[in-house]
């Protein structure tokens, strides 16, 4: 899969809200984006059991809970501390800024 041609809704250090799966109604901030795969990770979200080898440091090996990556269509920016869709309009400096539709505030 390529390079994704289109920009993304959803940027690093954004606040969202989760709407489908396991975390249903849960918000965090946006970690990392990989836009190839159209997934990001979301701080203290979709938690999965990473199995690690015994090391020289941790002769025992142990089970961490990490974040995995989820769905950008299973997210849903938040501004102002509510949900909201995201367009897109050129700002005073004609350049393309995200706004939030519901209020109309330009984004960051």
């Amino acid at each position: 899969m390529g390079k994704s041609a289109f920009k993304l809704h959803i940027k690093k250090g954004d606040t969202v809200l989760v709407l489908a799966g396991d975390d249903k109604g849960k918000s965090g901030k946006v970690l990392t984006v990989y836009p190839e795969k159209n997934r990001a990770i979301v701080e203290g979200l979709n938690l999965v059991s990473k199995h690690r080898k015994p090391t020289a440091q941790n002769t025992s090996g142990k089970i961490d809970k990490i974040e995995a990556p989820m769905h950008m269509s299973n997210l849903m920016v938040m501004v102002g501390g509510k949900p909201t869709r995201i367009g897109r309009k050129f700002d005073e400096n004609n350049k393309l800024q995200r706004y939030a539709k519901k209020t109309g505030d330009l984004i960051k």
